[in-house]
């Protein structure tokens, strides 16, 4: 079986970090009988460069017939002058509406070996597990209207969402909770804004089709304190785009680097992949972005569209061995550490350990 992904590096950091998410689904090919295509695509200001446009008809194409897209990042300073479509990001935009995912998935997990990377006390974070469901396609960053007064002196965004718009995200939320520790909160601002009247008690009628599962609503100021007081307290945490896109960053903290947080955009024609940190074009090209956000992402990949979940697993242990071994890009170096590698040495040491896993697993199923 051949399994198409649509790779777009895109800029800044993308590239890099890209180039290390591919390297260990190549891997795979030598395990199995499907083969990864993997066919690669401008995006973003890379694309503006090449033909002008953030999101090429040629990209969008590539993306709609694949199976998964894997995404680097997007944004470039030379373009901050331009407004409106044809901003690097812009292109991103798109390509998620045209996608169709309208449920983002984004863990935040307190990794042992790197725990006091955290901003966060030790006793606050260790063991915390927390999955982000944040809504894509709704609220403030696509209702209209939207625009600016005719003085240019005041401009207006509008925050709309429908009863079908809060029950698909919220189905994906509590399966997620089903198959995690049975637990979910929602995350809104109810006692002021009608929206979020509307997604509380839509929320609390999908939650009859899931008596397992344990919901509990929050305000989204309560829910920001919580996230970095006691982040142990949450398992599935469901909200809207704006808040989710906040409170995903802030969830940061619980790693301890934003390059270490993977995503997943869901429930559309086609699945995107892609790590939660932008271009940071600061250290781009100079070996320093973490690449483990990327090839997280790339484990999600496999579990949400590729159907292999073992692979994902072994991906993500992969990751914890690499870190346990004291290895450490330079957003994780501590005083006193001494293996700090680079993104491309970062991921090869994944890919080797990812490896000798497969290489046992299949060396035990051939006995």
């Amino acid at each position: 079986m051949r399994f198409k992904i649509a790779v777009l590096p895109g800029d800044g950091i993308g590239p890099e970090v890209c180039r290390e998410a591919v390297r260990v689904l190549r891997a795979l090919n030598a395990f199995h009988d499907s083969e990864f295509q993997l066919v690669e695509k401008p995006i973003g200001g890379e694309a503006i460069r090449k033909t002008g446009t953030p999101l090429p008809q040629s990209t969008l194409e590539t993306c709609l017939n694949s199976d998964a897209v894997l995404l680097g990042a997007v944004g470039a300073p030379e373009f901050d002058h331009l407004s409106g479509t044809q901003r690097p990001e812009t292109g991103l935009l798109q390509l998620r509406t045209a996608l169709g995912g309208f449920a983002n998935l984004r863990p935040a997990i307190s990794f042992d070996a790197i725990v006091d990377c955290s901003p966060l006390k030790r006793s606050r974070v260790e063991g915390a597990d927390v999955l982000i469901v944040r809504e894509l396609l709704g609220g403030l960053y696509f209702s209209h209207p939207r625009g600016f007064g005719e003085s240019q002196r005041d401009a207006f965004n509008t925050m709309r969402y429908s009863t079908e718009e809060i029950i698909r995200v919220a189905r994906v939320a509590f399966e997620q909770a089903r198959s995690r520790r049975k637990k979910l909160t929602s995350v809104d601002k109810a006692n002021v804004l009608e929206t979020s009247q509307l997604w509380r008690q839509t929320v609390n009628q999908v939650s009859l089709s899931y008596p397992d599962v344990k919901l509990e609503h929050m305000y989204v100021d309560a829910c920001a304190m919580h996230l970095v007081s006691n982040p142990t307290r949450f398992d599935v945490i469901l909200t809207e785009n704006l808040f989710g896109d906040i409170l995903s960053d802030e969830a940061a903290a619980i790693t301890g680097s934003l390059g270490m947080l993977a995503s997943a955009t869901v429930g559309g024609t086609v699945n995107l992949y892609e790590p939660v940190h932008g271009s940071a074009p600061d250290i781009a090209g100079k070996g320093l972005a973490n690449p483990l956000g990327a090839i997280a992402s790339a484990a999600m990949l496999l579990r949400h569209s590729a159907g292999m979940a073992q692979e994902a697993t072994d991906l993500e242990a992969a990751i914890h061995e690499v870190l346990d071994d004291g290895y450490r890009t330079a957003d994780l170096a501590q005083p006193g550490a001494v293996n700090i590698v680079s993104t491309t040495k970062m991921g090869e040491l994944v890919e080797q350990a990812f490896v000798a896993t497969m290489d046992r697993r299949f060396s035990y199923h051939a006995v």
